[in-house]
């Protein structure tokens, strides 16, 4: 009787491991594509990679339309919209393709002139505290502006975007952020980061005006931002994989090839790139130099080093006067770290869902395959 018991206190936790793990005790072979030794450790691993695992993404507080459907309705039209560059030919969507992964496939971006760094794919990126791959910004919706008037990128001018805005989308515009100022008696072009003559024009607004155009340009980023938040990503055959492994289907049609099932334990195991490429979005969103060779070893990138004073300094950060956030809010911005000798050539770790579909790889294409 006592043996008895045993044995059935035995298959009763068999039973719950195949439910809950999808471990070895099943009689049926399983497919090809899927293991069935896998150790309790790997398949919570494994069960934390998976893309059902993602939360929805973090509210932005510096962003008030942030979640609002009619804000990305116009952010959308704003991201392919080539008007907003400076010879009109440039849009987001330009290094943010969707038919390439909203990436561009170049080692390095090209607007109205050639960058240095890699475009970066934009989706799920509402989930990250910081934008780039130096981190300079720290919310979606100024990220969105960065490339706006970078001259090697859409490289036009703050007021030349109010003006666009409101000859093609002042209804919408008025909509969601209440009247648009008056532009009469201003300058075709102005920027504190333009030409030489557009700041100097810039420079002769009054502080109230140079206010009121600010505005608009940073109501733009909020509203692109809130396009980029509705980007999300599909379930791959990996995530199909893990489900098979965590439920009962060890019977169903094979995943993933021995090749990367081998792979995929290297990864989470002995190679251990899962101690930064972490979580759904295979990201620990932080910054680490893992000695990638530089695009020009003449002119070595500092990385991180030399973003934390830009994001500090920026206008339309989440303590600036454009962000809609209380300063209590804005936690990642206050206790920035700084001055750490390790964030020298230091950039952030790439999330790698779908990695294989968008080479070239690291910070500026250096490497061309997987």
């Amino acid at each position: 009787m006592r043996r008895l018991r045993i044995t059935l206190a035995v298959s009763a936790a068999l039973a719950v491991l195949i439910t809950s793990y999808g471990t070895s005790v099943q009689a049926a072979a399983p497919p090809i594509g899927v293991s069935r030794s896998w150790n309790r450790q790997d398949l919570a691993v494994l069960a934390s990679l998976r893309l059902s695992e993602l939360p929805g993404a973090p509210d932005d507080p510096s962003n008030a339309w942030d979640d609002s459907a009619a804000a990305a309705a116009l952010g959308k039209l704003l991201f392919f919209d080539p008007r907003f560059s400076r010879n009109q030919a440039v849009s987001c969507s330009s290094c943010h393709d969707p038919a390439r992964q909203f990436q561009d496939g170049r080692k390095v971006g090209e607007g109205v002139g050639v960058g240095s760094r890699r475009s970066m794919p934009i989706v799920a990126a509402g989930y990250s505290p910081w934008l780039f791959w130096d981190g300079r910004k720290d919310s979606l919706w100024s990220q969105a502006l960065g490339p706006l008037e970078d001259p090697l990128e859409h490289g036009g001018n703050r007021l030349r975007y109010a003006r666009l805005m409101q000859s093609h989308y002042s209804q919408s515009y008025v909509d969601l952020f209440g009247p648009m100022p008056d532009l009469g008696g201003l300058p075709e072009d102005a920027s504190p980061l333009g030409t030489a003559a557009d700041q100097q024009a810039w420079r002769a607004m009054e502080p109230a005006a140079r206010d009121a155009v600010s505005r608009v340009f940073a109501n733009m980023g909020k509203a692109i931002a809130a396009y980029e938040r509705s980007l999300h990503h599909e379930p791959s055959r990996l995530d199909r994989y893990i489900e098979q492994l965590l439920g009962s289907d060890l019977g169903g049609p094979a995943v993933l090839t021995p090749q990367e099932v081998r792979g995929l334990r290297l990864f989470i195991g002995k190679g251990d790139c899962v101690s930064c490429h972490n979580g759904p979005l295979f990201t620990d969103q932080q910054f680490h130099n893992t000695g990638v060779p530089p695009r020009d070893a003449n002119r070595p990138d500092p990385g991180r080093a030399a973003a934390t004073a830009r994001v500090r300094g920026d206008e339309f950060n989440c303590l600036g006067p454009y962000s809609d956030a209380n300063p209590d809010q804005c936690q990642e911005l206050r206790f920035l770290a700084e001055g750490d000798a390790q964030l020298e050539g230091a950039f952030k770790t790439p999330g790698l869902r779908g990695v294989a579909l968008r080479p070239p790889y690291m910070h500026a294409g250096q490497f061309a395959s997987l």
